[in-house]
C-alpha cells in the first residue's frame, strides 16, 4: 500500500482511539526485541479467543484507550484452524475480512491492495498492531494459512495454548505440548519462510524446569515473542483456578534479556496488569476472560471529579464504565464499520442530575408492538429471520459478547436476558431494543443508588477494609474468591470481571469432585512431603490448632485421609 493511499484513509471518521502502525506492505524483517520494539513495545496485549477477538469487539477495546495510549495495546485474532482456512474459501470469508473481494488466492506481500478493497481485519489505520493466530499440526497447512493473513497483519502466532477437548482430538493447541519435535517444525517452517515474524502462545509444564526447556525450544526454533499462559493444561472449567506467577518470574530471570514475554494468566482489574508486570518481569500483560466481561479492563478510569457520562463512581471511589455506555459504542462500531450506516440518533445516556422527562415508548420492558406475550414467533416472524442470517464473524459474536458483558444486569432483569436470548445474529433492531431496555434498566439503578446508596456499598465497604487489613498482616494467607468477588464487585449496572471459584472452593462446595487419578497422584505427592518433612526432622504427625483452623472443609478431610494440603498459588486472583 502507498503512503498516498494511507493518507486517503486517514481521512476516513475518527475512533477514539486510532493508531498508525506500518503498512501490510512487503518491509524489512525483524525479529525478537527488535520487532517488538518497532511495534512500540505494547505493554497491554488483547488475548486470542476463539469466535470473540474479532474486529469489532477489538475496535471497542480500543476505543476506551487514548489515542496515545492505544499503540501500548496489541491485540490477536481469534484462533483460526489452519487446515481449514487452506481448504475452505467459505471458512476464509467467515473469519477475515481484510479486503471485500476475499482472499481467494494467498495475495503476495508487495501487492497494493486499492483502499476501496481494504474492509475489516488488519485495517491500517484502526486495527493494528495485529497478530493473527493460527492452531495446527501440519508445517505445510499452517504456512499455507499463513500466506493468506500475512499482508495484514504484523505476526504469526501458533496457539500451543488450547486446552479443550476439541484440541485434544484435533490434536493441536495445549496437546501438542508432548511433541516438541512437530512444534519445532511448525515453528521454523513460518520463521523461514515468512517475511514477518512467529510468535507462541504456551501454558506452563508440570515444573518450573520443564517450561524453561519448552520455552527454550521454542526460541530456539525462531519464535520471536512467547506468551505464557501460567496455568497447566488441565485447568480449565471449574479446575481453572489461579495462574502461577512465580514460573513465568522464573523463566524471565533464566531466559536472555532479549527475550519478549507476554505474561497472561488472573488479570481481572486495571490494577492487576502493572502488579502483573512488577511481579513476573514481563515486557506486556495479556487479559481474555478479563477483557470479555469488561472491555475497558486497558482503559486507565477518570481521575475523580472528570467523569463522562459513561464512568459512574460511588460514593466509596470505587467505579467503572456504565454498561448502557459500553453497549452503545459497541452497537456504534458494528455500524460505523461493519454495517457502513449512519448511526442512530441518541439522546444523552441517563444521569440523576438531569431534569425530569417522559420516559419514551419504549421501556424497561421493551415495545408494546414487538411484545409477543412470551408466544412463539409468526411464520412471517420466522421468514424474516431467516433473511437476517449472517455469516459475519462480528455479528455472530454479539449474542455471547452482550450475555458476558451484561451478566449481573441479566441475573436480576430476567426479561432482558430473555429478549437477548430470543435476538438473532444480524437483527439489530432486536438488539437495539435490548439497549434501550438496558439503559431503562440503568437509570432505574442509578436513580435506587442515588435514593439509598448505603444498600450497595456499606456492607462491601466495611467488610473490604477488615480484609485489606488481615492481608496486611498476614500476606500469605491463601487467596479466597469470595474476598475477590467483594474486592471486584461494583453496582449490578456497571462493567466488572467475573471471579471463578478456586479449586478447593469448588471441591468444598461439591461443584467439583475429584478423580481417581487426581487422588492417586496427590496421595503419591503427599507421601513424597512427608518424606521430606521427616528428613528434615519435622513432626507431621500433628497440626498445630491455629493452622488446622486455617484450612477449608476439604483440606480438613485430606488432612484426615492422610493427603497434604495442596500447594495454591497465591501470587493473584482468581481468573485470567
Amino acid at each position: 500500500m502507498t503512503s498516498t493511499q494511507i493518507k486517503s484513509m486517514a481521512n476516513e471518521p475518527p475512533t477514539p482511539a486510532s493508531t498508525n502502525p506500518p503498512s501490510p506492505a512487503k518491509r524489512r524483517k525483524l525479529t525478537g526485541r527488535a520487532f517488538y520494539q518497532n511495534l512500540g513495545s505494547p505493554r497491554m496485549v488483547l488475548a486470542p479467543m476463539v469466535d470473540q477477538s474479532e474486529f469489532a469487539w477489538r475496535m471497542l477495546t480500543r476505543s476506551f484507550m487514548s489515542p496515545e495510549a492505544s499503540k501500548d495495546l496489541l491485540a490477536y485474532t481469534p484462533m483460526i484452524h489452519s487446515r481449514m482456512f487452506t481448504e475452505t474459501p467459505k471458512f476464509r470469508d467467515h473469519h477475515f475480512q481484510p479486503t471485500r473481494s476475499g482472499l481467494a488466492t494467498p495475495p503476495k506481500n508487495d501487492i497494493e491492495q486499492p483502499s476501496a478493497d481494504l474492509y475489516l481485519d488488519g485495517r491500517p489505520t484502526v486495527d493494528r498492531p495485529l497478530f493473527v493466530q493460527f492452531c495446527a499440526n501440519d508445517p505445510d497447512d499452517l504456512l499455507q494459512a499463513a500466506r493468506y493473513v500475512e499482508p495484514f497483519c504484523d505476526a504469526i502466532d501458533l496457539n500451543l495454548g488450547c486446552p479443550q477437548g476439541i484440541a485434544k482430538r484435533g490434536n493441536y493447541g495445549a496437546f501438542l505440548q508432548e511433541d516438541w519435535d512437530l512444534i519445532y517444525k511448525l515453528i521454523h517452517k513460518l520463521h523461514m519462510n515468512l517475511d514477518i515474524p512467529v510468535t507462541v502462545k504456551m501454558r506452563i509444564l508440570e515444573s518450573k524446569e520443564k517450561t524453561l526447556g519448552y520455552a527454550q525450544m521454542i526460541l530456539s526454533a525462531g519464535a520471536s515473542v512467547i506468551t505464557v499462559h501460567g496455568r497447566h493444561r488441565d485447568q480449565k472449567g471449574h479446575k481453572t483456578g489461579l495462574a502461577d506467577w512465580s514460573v513465568l518470574r522464573y523463566l524471565r530471570e533464566r531466559l536472555p534479556p532479549e527475550t519478549v514475554i507476554f505474561a497472561n494468566g488472573n488479570i481481572l482489574r486495571h490494577e492487576d496488569i502493572y502488579r502483573c508486570l512488577e511481579e513476573t518481569g514481563a515486557d506486556g500483560v495479556m487479559s481474555a476472560e478479563g477483557n470479555l466481561y469488561d472491555p475497558t479492563i486497558f482503559a486507565k478510569p477518570p481521575r475523580s471529579g472528570s467523569e463522562t457520562r459513561e464512568y459512574w463512581r460511588g460514593r466509596n471511589g470505587k467505579g467503572g464504565y456504565r454498561m448502557d455506555a459500553v453497549f452503545r459504542r459497541y452497537m456504534d462500531i458494528l455500524y460505523q464499520y461493519v454495517l457502513e450506516k449512519p448511526t442512530p440518533k441518541r439522546n444523552p445516556l441517563f444521569l440523576p442530575s438531569d431534569p425530569p422527562v417522559e420516559d419514551s415508548p419504549t421501556t424497561l420492558h421493551g415495545p408494546a408492538s414487538e411484545d409477543t406475550d412470551g408466544q412463539p414467533p409468526t411464520k412471517k416472524q420466522k421468514r424474516d429471520n431467516k433473511q437476517q442470517r449472517t455469516t459475519s464473524p462480528n455479528l455472530l459474536a454479539m449474542q455471547p459478547h452482550l450475555f458476558h458483558l451484561l451478566r449481573p444486569l441479566v441475573a436480576k432483569h430476567h426479561h432482558i436476558r430473555d429478549a437477548l436470548g430470543k435476538s438473532r445474529a444480524g437483527d439489530i433492531p432486536a438488539f437495539e431494543n435490548v439497549l434501550q431496555m438496558v439503559e431503562a434498566a440503568v437509570k432505574e439503578g442509578l436513580l435506587d443508588y442515588e435514593a439509598d446508596p448505603a444498600k450497595y456499598e456499606d456492607a462491601d465497604l466495611h467488610s473490604h477494609e477488615k480484609e485489606q487489613e488481615e492481608e496486611e498482616e498476614n500476606p500469605n494467607k491463601d487467596s479466597s474468591s469470595v474476598a475477590t468477588v467483594k474486592a471486584c464487585k461494583r453496582p449490578w449496572w456497571v462493567c466488572q470481571p467475573y471471579v471463578r471459584p478456586l479449586l478447593k472452593e469448588a471441591l468444598d462446595k461439591g461443584s467439583l469432585t475429584m478423580s481417581k487419578k487426581d487422588k492417586r497422584r496427590l496421595e503419591a505427592e503427599a507421601v513424597v512431603e512427608k518424606k521430606r518433612l521427616e528428613a528434615e526432622g519435622k513432626n507431621v504427625s500433628e497440626h498445630p490448632e491455629g493452622e488446622r483452623a486455617e484450612m477449608t472443609e476439604r483440606e480438613r478431610v485430606d488432612a484426615e485421609d492422610g493427603l497434604a494440603r495442596r500447594e495454591m498459588p497465591k501470587q493473584s486472583m482468581v481468573c485470567g
